[in-house]
This record gives C-alpha cells, structure tokens and sequence, in this order.
C-alpha cells in the first residue's frame, strides 16, 4: 500500500468514527431534550481542537482531516447548541 492509500484510509477511518462518536450523541440529547450529561468542557475542547486540525489541514492542503474535522466542528457546535438550549 502506497503512502498516499495509507493516509487517504486513515483519513476515511478518523472521518466514519468521528461520525460514529457524535451522531448517536447529538441524536441522544435531542431525543432526551436533556444535555446534562455533557460535560461543557468537553465541548469546547472538542470545538478548539477541530479549529486546530482544520488550521493545520488547510496550512497543508489535506482535503480529507480537513473534512473530518469539519465534521467534527459542526458536530461540536450542534452539541453546544443542545447544551443552551436544554440548560436547565
């Protein structure tokens, strides 16, 4: 396997569990209207750390870690969003 299939698998994979690790969340917190359980931290250690990768993603023209931590940066701010929203 060639360097490059290496990185695009790698980059695929981080893409479907970013996916896997937020989806069911998001859906949790809105079927619930509850977002207690969310640590706030976490959030916003998550939205820090998607504008960091996608910094870095854009300084080096990596399309796909740009596409995951796009991902992840919409997820993270859907997630803050549930937790104003449901704030108690």
């Amino acid at each position: 396997m060639t360097f490059m299939l290496y990185q695009d698998f790698i980059s695929t994979l981080a893409l479907v569990t970013s996916i896997i690790g937020f989806a069911p969340q998001i859906y949790k917190t809105w079927q619930l209207k509850s977002a207690n359980e969310i640590s706030l931290l976490m959030i916003v250690n998550y939205l820090i750390c998607s504008l960091a990768w996608i910094l870095y993603a854009l300084h080096d023209a990596i399309s796909l870690v740009l596409y995951t931590n796009l991902l992840c940066l919409i997820s993270a701010i859907i997630l803050l969003i549930q937790k104003i929203i449901y704030a108690k």
